[in-house]
């Protein structure tokens, strides 16, 4: 029997989503014939075909993402291109990956002979923070909502896509457990004298510096650390931070290793990466109450989910006192049962199974 033909179009192709990307591909040509549309970003890794199957089958885009989606000429030329990958491929599903092949693919495709699902990834209107773009983002949201099966990471996302959506259904990202289980193994880690919390991203509006610093001011007697650097490392002052810029894996898995506690105090997350990594080396967790967040850590259960730098602080000064080791294991056996790969798989290939058999017809 043909395999049934699955397109993805992914501009934002680096970072987290081309993890995410990549892994889905793979783990869908056993049952699916893939097709990936991509555009090279400057985070795309050079050797990017290496992570991938040979039997996916990639476009590269020239024009989808050049100029985001504020440049008419730029737009034209892209959904133009997109509609030629579609009578080329005719693919059974077209899968959009991220707000910007999002927009432009939602405006490109009718979903006549195919349906169209929209995974944002975090939508860009919270992970940006209020202002002027995020309110262009979220207009975008409100007129396009409708045009397209809206599949997000977790259920607070599905939440926020709820509102713009009347189709919509979320499988809960995973990490490849086989391959981070190798990539710790032999790691020594990087030890502290001192009860070490640590986070890792870009220093920008969204990962919130300016929270995580107050939460340092708060509890002195701690060291923090952030690795990674960004546009807004100027607001991480407090005398017991530092800041290691970006670190090769292995170095930022040992320092991991080595710390007490991980900390993501961001606007909205889909499902951050670094939260279930950090779940499955055992980190104790604590979390902002937001979108993606709130909706893997269960307070005081699996990790602590906070409001304020005050509330983080007062959890942090107990686990110094009284680890909490309960919540560790707790939050590793939840990446075991949910958050990994092989689930995600399973859900994946149910999912895609169940759009063409048009079970998320209007």
């Amino acid at each position: 029997m043909k395999k049934k033909r699955i397109l993805m179009v992914c501009e934002a192709f680096g970072g987290g989503v081309f993890t995410y990307v990549s892994q889905l591909c793979n783990d869908m040509v056993d049952e699916f014939d893939v097709y990936l549309a991509y555009s090279l970003r400057p985070q795309t890794p050079k050797n990017y075909t290496d992570f991938l199957d040979q039997r996916v089958h990639l476009i590269e885009m020239e024009n989808v993402g050049v100029k985001g989606l504020t440049n008419l000429k730029s737009d034209i030329a892209a959904i133009k291109e997109l509609r030629q990958i579609e009578k080329d491929v005719q693919p059974d599903i077209i899968h959009l990956h991220s707000s910007v092949a999002g927009g432009l693919g939602r405006l490109a495709y009718k979903g006549k002979n195919n349906t169209v699902v929209y995974t944002p990834h975090g939508y860009a209107h919270i992970l940006m923070g209020p202002g002027k773009k995020s309110k262009i983002y979220k207009f975008a949201e409100k007129v396009q909502g409708n045009k397209a099966l809206t599949l997000t990471c977790c259920e607070s996302e599905d939440e926020e896509a709820k509102k713009f959506s009347r189709r919509t259904a979320y499988v809960e990202t995973g990490v490849n457990l086989a391959d981070l289980s190798a990539s710790l193994d032999g790691i020594e880690p990087v030890k502290n004298d001192k009860f070490t919390v640590f986070t890792l991203g870009r220093a920008c509006v969204q990962k919130q510096p300016q929270l995580f610093n107050k939460i340092a001011e708060l509890v002195p007697e701690a060291q923090f650390i952030w690795i990674g650097n960004g546009e807004l490392e100027n607001e991480l002052t407090a005398p017991n931070i530092e800041v290691t810029g970006w670190k090769p894996r292995k170095e930022a898995l040992a320092m991991a290793k080595g710390a007490d506690a991980f900390i993501l105090c961001s606007l909205g997350e889909a499902i951050a990466m670094s939260l279930i990594e950090n779940m499955y080396i055992k980190k104790l967790i604590l979390v902002s109450n937001t979108m993606g967040n709130k909706s893997v850590i269960n307070d005081g259960v699996n990790g602590y989910v906070c409001n304020t730098a005050e509330e983080y602080a007062e959890r942090i000064k107990v686990a110094m006192k009284d680890f909490p080791s309960k919540l560790p294991e707790r939050a590793y056996q939840d990446v075991l049962d949910i958050y990994n790969t092989d689930v995600m798989k399973k859900k994946y290939i149910a999912f895609y199974n169940d759009v063409i058999n048009r079970k998320y017809e209007r």
